[in-house]
């Protein structure tokens, strides 16, 4: 039985909106991992320490940035300073932070911190950036709201929503 000409438009017709949805959602998948690979999430140690036993989450294998105030007194320069470790606090909880590089010029105890990397172990973060404030009335709004969070705050309200 022949197909009428009308029935084969058709059907070629199905074919191709198959194929075309079948790209589209190839496209979607590829561009869906590519954004997973890349994008990179915000805690403050006390948010590393809730959250480090999470199934779902798998911190421990998953880079991330990390954000709170540099601890009084933690800084150390080891291997003849070439890297440098302090801790990273928000009051609540502590992570010991390792950064092999130069640091920022603003970087110094008390001021606040963001360092993107790993957890080695789950006791210490192994950095690979760092970045400090800017100037004197800017801190990142994620390091300002999670410091205000755990009543660390010691800084004027409208600090962490400067541009």
């Amino acid at each position: 039985m022949a197909l009428s000409k009308a029935a084969a438009a058709k059907r070629k017709r199905m074919w191709i909106v198959a194929i075309a949805g079948i790209l589209l959602v190839a496209a979607v998948a590829l561009v869906t991992g590519a954004f997973r690979d890349s994008i990179v999430f915000f805690y403050s140690p006390s948010e590393v320490a809730e959250r480090m036993d999470d199934p779902a989450l798998k911190l421990a294998e998953r880079r991330f940035r990390l954000g709170g105030l540099v601890e009084e007194g933690s800084i150390l320069k080891l291997e003849g300073g070439k890297v440098t470790e302090f801790t990273v606090t928000d009051g609540a909880a502590r992570i010991r932070v390792r950064y092999a590089g130069l640091l920022p010029d603003l970087f110094r105890e008390g001021q606040g911190v963001v360092a993107e990397g790993r957890l080695d172990g789950g006791e210490l973060f192994v950095a690979s950036d760092v970045l400090a404030k800017h100037d004197e009335n800017y801190m990142p709004k994620e390091v300002a709201d999670a410091l205000k969070q755990s009543g660390y705050w010691q800084h004027d309200e409208g600090a962490g929503d400067a541009p």
